[in-house]
């Protein structure tokens, strides 16, 4: 079967660093072609070729069997080229529809047809099961929605290949399902599809070919059929991997309650939520998109209006604002690190002590050298790889941006830590070291919250888990009971016939 797009050679390199290097691939219709590495690999790079947003450096783009060069991604597009970012990349202020078609608008004489990019943009999301209104300003979508949204531009227009990077870094399991079975149905129409995704298990559900990249460089093309999830993983990584979860130590019996969360509600996302964290315990947050997870934990840190009573080991917090939940001791860190978590322009030094910024002040200038020291360090603890201490925060690959993020908090030295989906778009390898930096934490005495779509990182690291729907707490999972099929269960409200005890519980 002749590709509809092949690469040949390609190479590119950023200063002397050379991050792709003689990189074929063939894009054939009809197929799914997954690239996996780890964070650095040269994923990004090459679909960012593929798709017009960079140019190569040596080697040949050949579509339907002609030599073609892109200028930009506008000219990729009209080829038949598009690529869903794994970033955000949609207008604030304008609606969904909007977004959808911006740049390509249908007109009716001189104006755009906006009956029509709605009616189109609703039957791409109801195709991705998303219950998203057109009309929809995005700014009011979670970045879950955004991410089905910003998918859903794949699917309005006719292309003949789409690049999905990690299209489901944000989304739970069920609406992953959603989105694969339009993948089926693009594919029985002949469009190629190039997919990344750090998700292994779905690479295998849904991909017939792999390519593997370590460090730019070509490892293997091998049907998916020949691979299973360990096999890849150990591709990527070039070595054995050990168990992937560490094992869980249960807090003591008598540890004492840090995190008490009483009757809090967040205005339109969540209501009447109680819970409590102990010293020593990884408390899991479940749901599905819209469950108010994220809403909550932003209300209980103070990053949204909300009511109730939030107690840090015994002292009430006054919701005036996230930094005095900082200083009392509990540190947030978003699940949008690019957004909220880090200054992408600034560099590594400042977006590390900025939550810390007193430690690193002598009167009214920074303390360079201690910001220095202090940078050493976390490079040293949570293993930042960079060529240079003087990239700025954008510059890293997405693991190396989440462990600066991770540096960045622990720097404020807290006693309740929440991550927010820490492991989004992160290669297996770096997973395995947060969930040990994780485990680690909750060993040595702090509390620990984890909001996650990713049902194995919930069952391998919570001893708990509470499950969200439509804005309250649907009931909670432990020992025997945390399974998937109770979490889901409980998620969803419908009985699986096997979480017969979540059920009960909801």
């Amino acid at each position: 079967m002749a590709p509809i797009l092949s690469a040949r050679d390609i190479s590119k390199s950023f200063g002397p660093v050379e991050v792709l290097g003689g990189i074929d691939l063939d894009l054939e219709p009809g197929r799914v072609h997954a690239v996996i590495g780890e964070n650095g690999a040269g994923k990004s790079t090459l679909m960012r070729i593929l798709s017009g947003h960079l140019a190569a450096m040596r080697g040949r783009l050949v579509l339907d069997g002609d030599e073609v060069r892109f200028s930009d991604p506008v000219a990729a597009e009209r080829a038949g080229i598009v690529l869903v970012h794994q970033e955000i990349l949609l207008a604030p202020d304008l609606t969904v529809a909007q977004n959808l078609f911006l740049g390509r608008e249908p007109r009716r004489g001189l104006f755009a047809d906006d009956a029509a990019m709605e009616r189109r943009a609703a039957a791409a999301l109801a195709e991705l099961g998303a219950d998203i209104a057109p009309d929809t300003p995005v700014r009011r979508l979670s970045i879950a929605e955004r991410q089905l949204a910003q998918i859903a531009r794949a699917l309005v227009e006719p292309y003949r290949v789409v690049i999905l990077d990690e299209p489901t870094a944000v989304l739970t399991p069920i609406e992953s399902e959603a989105l694969f079975s339009a993948i089926d149905r693009l594919r029985g129409t002949g469009v190629a599809i190039l997919y990344i995704s750090h998700r292994l298990p779905e690479v295998k559900r849904i991909s017939d070919t792999v390519t593997v990249l370590r460090d730019g460089r070509h490892v293997t093309t091998r049907p998916a059929a020949e691979l299973e999830p360990l096999d890849m993983a150990r591709l990527m990584v070039g070595r054995e991997l050990t168990q992937l979860f560490p094992e869980k130590a249960p807090p003591a019996p008598d540890a004492p309650v840090l995190l008490d969360v009483e009757r809090v509600s967040v205005p339109g996302f969540a209501e009447d939520v109680y819970f409590q964290v102990r010293a020593g315990e990884i408390l899991g947050f479940g749901g599905l998109i819209g469950a108010g997870r994220t809403e909550l934990l932003e209300g209980v840190m103070g990053l949204r209006k909300r009511t109730g009573t939030v107690r840090i080991d015994g002292r009430a917090l006054h919701a005036r604002g996230a930094g005095e939940a900082l200083d009392a001791g509990l540190a947030y860190l978003s699940e949008d690190r690019k957004g909220k978590g880090l200054l992408l322009d600034q560099s590594l030094a400042a977006n590390l002590t900025l939550a810390a910024l007193a430690r690193f002040t002598k009167g009214a200038f920074i303390d360079a050298g201690a910001e220095r020291a202090a940078l050493d360090r976390a490079f040293a603890e949570f293993d930042i790889r960079a060529g240079s201490r003087e990239l700025r925060a954008g510059e890293l690959s997405g693991g190396n941006q989440q462990k600066l993020l991770i540096a960045k908090m622990m720097l404020t030295e807290p006693r309740i830590v929440v991550f927010d989906e820490p492991t989004r778009g992160i290669d297996i390898g770096t997973k395995q070291q947060i969930y040990a930096f994780v485990a680690a934490l909750a060993a040595e005495g702090e509390a620990v919250v984890v909001i996650s779509s990713e049902m194995p990182e919930l069952i391998g690291l919570a001893h708990r888990v509470i499950v969200m729907r439509h804005g309250r707490i649907a009931g909670e999972v432990a020992g025997a009971r945390l399974t998937e099929e109770d979490i889901v269960t409980l998620a969803t409200g419908v009985g699986t016939g096997i979480g017969k005890g979540a059920a009960a519980a909801a």
